[in-house]
């Protein structure tokens, strides 16, 4: 048991089984952020002028989120915010698409951003991500709480 709480340090931890399962699903959506960050590599001499400066921002924009899935993979009861910031963008530009559904490429973007922001719930409740707005609710990547000084 802790000292601050007398609550057991492992109350509402995920299973190992569901924060390997949430952890995957973090991994598996950084791994497949990083097709369209190359595909816009590859594209990027294809766009005119006016649009290239719009298309690297939203290539380069592939490895911010690759990069947050992957830090989410790693230590998920770390990262203050981090989940619920990706459930918002990726919530909110899901719901945009399909408001705007004859528009250009949101058919394609509402259903790829719809799959991955579930993908993210999903895994938010398997590793409890929530957990990380606690107080003291710090840990190591493998899972186990800091020693804490009682001196």
């Amino acid at each position: 048991m802790t000292a601050e709480t007398g609550v057991p340090a492992t109350a509402g931890r995920p299973s190992p089984v569901a924060d390997r399962i949430g952890r995957t699903l973090m991994a598996v959506n950084a791994a497949a952020t990083l097709v369209p960050f190359a595909n816009g590599i590859f594209l990027m001499n294809s766009f005119s002028d006016d649009r290239l400066v719009t298309e690297a921002w939203r290539t380069f924009a592939y490895i911010v989120f690759a990069g947050l899935w992957a830090i989410l993979a790693v230590a998920p009861r770390r990262q203050w915010g981090l989940w619920e910031l990706l459930l918002f963008q990726k919530g909110a530009i899901t719901v945009y698409c399909f408001v705007m559904w004859d528009k250009p490429d949101a058919m394609q973007t509402a259903f790829i951003d719809l799959f991955v922001v579930t993908t993210t719930a999903v895994a938010y409740v398997l590793c409890r991500g929530w957990i990380s707005w606690r107080t003291g609710a710090s840990e190591s990547a493998d899972g186990r709480r800091p020693a804490t000084s009682t001196g």
